[in-house]
């Protein structure tokens, strides 16, 4: 299954001086891939520079075999997670998807799909989306705040918010589908990995991660195979924050009716119980 707009150029919400601090200079895994060109991003500065170059001496030391995907619906956190992973590790992140507002803010290897990157982002399922995959970390968050979120990035970028008045479009018809539609999609993408996926498997609760950061992100650095940096570590900690969480805004309304929450609750309850039978 293909989320379709995710394969669009435009973006919003960053801005070429979006002031990002790493923990270390970036970099590709050593990899056999021929013909590479490897990207390093400076740190501390605030304007990100690309820069291609043949030098092998620029890739990380490190090697891992296989691939990982780190699998999500919209919304559940992924790009912060991958922040996270490339603070703690300094290795670049990849994905299936060419988003120029990343591409420009921080992950140059979007649309890096081997194993000279960390893991791969994803927000499909299905066997065509599992087949170059050896591993997964399925990244789930509470459905209600998941399409919220992905409604607000629809319509307001990474990090911004969806107007008001979209909530109301054709009557609340626009957003009650959205959810309705959205639901039956969180659904399906965290049941497709779990149940069908037939590599090795993480589940991460995006609540785990904000509430308990340092143990969730060793679980995963031990599900990859990576060995621990303990000062990248504590530096990941302590800019934890980063710039791709969306900030909190609160509405004057409560765009769920309490069929919809309803609805989302008992669907939660299913998924939930099966993803935890995981753990």
């Amino acid at each position: 299954m293909q989320f379709a707009n995710f394969r669009n150029t435009r973006f919003r919400g960053f801005t070429s001086r979006t002031n990002i601090r790493w923990c270390n200079g970036l970099k590709y895994l050593k990899t056999d891939v021929s013909s590479h060109m490897i990207t390093t991003v400076p740190t501390p500065q605030s304007t990100i520079k690309v820069m291609p170059i043949d030098e092998s001496k620029n890739n990380a030391e490190y090697q891992i075999t296989g691939l990982t995907a780190l699998a999500s619906f919209p919304g559940s956190g992924n790009t912060w997670l991958r922040y996270l992973l490339q603070q703690a590790t300094g290795i670049l992140t990849g994905s299936v998807y060419k988003d120029y507002g990343l591409l420009k803010t921080g992950f140059p290897a979007e649309n890096v799909r081997n194993n000279s990157v960390l893991l791969v982002k994803t927000h499909e399922f299905g066997p065509k989306a599992w087949e170059p995959f050896t591993k997964v970390i399925l990244l789930v968050r509470d459905p209600e705040k998941a399409i919220l979120a992905e409604f607000n990035r629809q319509s307001g970028g990474h990090i911004g918010f969806a107007a008001p008045d979209r909530y109301k479009r054709t009557k609340g018809k626009y957003w009650q589908q959205f959810v309705l539609k959205s639901l039956k999609m969180w659904e399906a993408t965290n049941l497709s990995w779990a149940r069908d996926f037939t590599g090795s498997i993480k589940v991460v609760f995006y609540e785990d991660l904000v509430g308990n950061l340092e143990s969730t992100l060793r679980g995963i650095l031990n599900f990859l195979e990576f060995p621990i940096d303990e000062n990248l570590l504590s530096c990941t900690l302590l800019r934890r924050e980063g710039v791709f969480r969306r900030k909190k805004r609160f509405l004057n309304f409560d765009p769920f009716t309490a069929s919809l929450r309803a609805m989302i609750r008992e669907k939660k309850l299913a998924v939930y119980k099966y993803l935890e039978s995981l753990k």
